[in-house]
């Protein structure tokens, strides 16, 4: 079975860091975007064999994200 997971990745001083939403604890740090990426996947399919053998229930996948906008001058200002 396929399972699908969301990746965040966050700029940081030395290049990505990368966190599953739908499992936080799986997380890793790369020095460019691809190479945080394959780290990413790397780390993921870790944590899955590790669960299995501690028999804990693998957390399902397929976070739905979504941006949302805020105009930044206008907020907190009184009316």
């Amino acid at each position: 079975m396929i399972q699908s997971y969301t990746a965040r990745y966050t700029s940081i001083p030395s290049g990505y860091l990368g966190q599953l939403i739908d499992w936080p604890e799986v997380m890793t740090e790369g020095r460019t975007l691809e190479e945080c990426r394959d780290l990413l996947r790397d780390a993921l399919n870790e944590m899955v064999l590790a669960y299995r053998k501690l028999d804990k229930e693998i957390p399902r996948g397929n976070a739905l994200l979504e941006q949302v906008a805020v105009e930044l001058e206008h907020v907190g200002e009184a009316a």
